[in-house]
C-alpha cells in the first residue's frame, strides 16, 4: 500500500491534480497496485484565510508518505516569495528533495517553435541540484535603502551536494540507456570557483565510476543556443540550481509548452515530490480549460520512482497516443476540455 500526499494547490491545480488521480486510479486497478490518497489543503487560500503557510509539524506528517503529488502553488492576491519560500522551498530543503528531474520530450502532433525538429530529435532529461546554490539564501544587504545599499547573494556549492547530484545523474544515464552521455552545463570561464568544484568532481567520477559514460561539457551559454540548434545531441544534462532553472523553462517550449512539461523534486532515499511545472494559470482557473497532461506524465514520474516501471510506461505509452488527438497543448485550443483529455489517456490505459 502506496501512501500518496496529494497537495492540489491554487489556481488550476486542483483541476490537473484530479485528472492526474484519475490516471492514477486507472493505473492502479490495471496493475493491481495499491495506493491511498490523503489531501492537504496548503496554498494561497488557506494562508489568506489563517496566516498558514508550512508548519514544521505538518512537514513532519509529510516525511511519513511515499511520494507528493502537487499541483500548482500561487496566488494573486499574495506577495511573490510567501508561498514560494513557505511552501515549496521548505519542502524542497525540508524533506531533502535535492534532485530536480525534467524528461523533456516532444509527443507526436504537438507544435515546436524549433524549425525541422520531430519526435526523436527532442528527447533529453535535466538533472538539476535542487538544495543549493543561490537557493540557500545565503547573504544579505549593508545600509538597505539608503543610496549606498550593498545586496549580497551568494552561490553556496558542497562537494557533497555536488557529488551527489553527479552520482544520480551517471546513473540516470546508465538506467535510461539511450545515448549513454552525460553533459555538464556550467559557467568554468567566470565561475571559476563554483564550476571548478563541479567539473573536477564530474571528471572524477566519470573516469573511476562511470567509464561507459561518456561525458561532456557546455557553458550555460552556449547551452541555450544549442537546445535550440541540435537538441538530439543531448541525453542527459546535469546542472547547478541556478542554471538549471533557467535552461528548464527553454526545454518546456521546446517541448511544446508548460502543458505538456512535467517534473519531479527528488530524494532518492526519502519523500519525492511530482508536480506539472506550469503553475496556477489563474486566467483558466475553474473554466475546464487547462491541459492536465503534465500533471498526467508527473503522475507517470511518481510510478517510476516507486517501482513501478510497468504502470510508468503505460502512462507514457497512453500520453503517446492521446496528443495526436488534440488540436494543441495550450490552454483553451485543446479542442476538449480538461476532464475528456484525462479520459482519454484512461481510454488509452484500459
Amino acid at each position: 500500500m502506496y501512501k500518496i500526499a496529494v497537495i492540489p494547490g491554487d489556481g488550476t491545480g486542483p483541476e490537473v491534480v484530479r485528472e492526474g488521480l484519475k490516471v492514477l486510479n486507472a493505473v492502479n486497478e490495471k496493475f493491481g497496485i495499491k495506493a491511498e490518497f490523503t489531501e492537504f489543503l496548503f496554498g494561497g487560500e488557506r494562508y489568506m484565510k489563517t496566516g498558514e503557510v508550512l508548519s514544521d509539524e505538518e512537514l513532519s506528517r509529510l516525511r511519513k508518505f511515499d511520494a507528493i503529488f502537487l499541483g500548482a502553488i500561487g496566488h494573486p492576491e499574495v506577495k511573490p516569495g510567501i508561498l514560494e519560500k513557505g511552501i515549496l522551498l521548505k519542502l524542497r530543503f525540508g524533506l531533502d528533495q535535492y534532485i530536480n528531474l525534467r524528461p523533456v520530450r516532444l509527443y507526436p502532433n504537438v507544435y515546436t517553435p524549433v524549425k525541422g525538429k520531430e519526435p526523436g530529435d527532442i528527447d533529453f532529461v535535466v538533472v538539476r541540484e535542487n538544495t543549493e546554490g543561490l537557493y540557500t539564501g545565503t547573504g544579505g544587504f549593508t545600509q538597505k535603502g539608503t543610496p549606498h545599499e550593498v545586496a549580497v547573494q551568494s552561490s553556496v556549492s558542497t562537494r557533497m551536494g555536488v557529488d551527489r547530484c553527479l552520482r544520480f545523474a551517471f546513473e540516470y544515464a546508465r538506467k535510461r540507456n539511450k545515448k549513454k552521455k552525460l553533459t555538464l552545463c556550467g559557467k568554468t570561464n567566470v565561475l571559476t570557483y563554483q564550476f571548478d568544484l563541479w567539473e573536477r568532481a564530474f571528471n572524477e567520477m566519470g573516469e573511476k565510476e562511470y567509464p561507459d559514460i561518456e561525458r561532456d561539457y557546455a557553458h550555460v551559454d552556449a547551452m541555450t543556443l544549442y537546445m535550440i540548434e541540435c537538441p538530439e545531441k543531448y541525453d542527459v544534462i546535469v546542472t547547478d540550481n541556478m542554471f538549471g532553472d533557467i535552461i528548464t523553462d527553454l526545454a518546456a517550449v521546446i517541448q511544446g509548452g508548460l502543458g505538456v512539461a512535467a517534473g519531479g523534486n527528488i530524494n532518492p532515499d526519502g519523500v519525492s515530490m511530482f508536480e506539472p511545472i506550469g503553475g496556477t494559470a489563474p486566467a483558466f482557473t475553474g473554466k475546464n480549460e487547462i491541459n492536465p497532461l503534465a500533471a498526467i506524465g508527473a503522475a507517470g514520474m511518481m510510478l517510476e520512482m516507486l517501482g513501478e516501471r510497468e504502470a510508468a510506461e503505460a502512462v507514457e505509452n497512453a500520453i503517446l497516443r492521446v496528443t495526436p488527438k488534440m488540436k494543441s497543448m495550450r490552454a483553451a485550443e485543446m479542442g476538449m476540455g480538461t476532464d475528456e483529455v484525462g479520459d482519454l489517456v484512461v481510454n488509452e490505459l484500459k
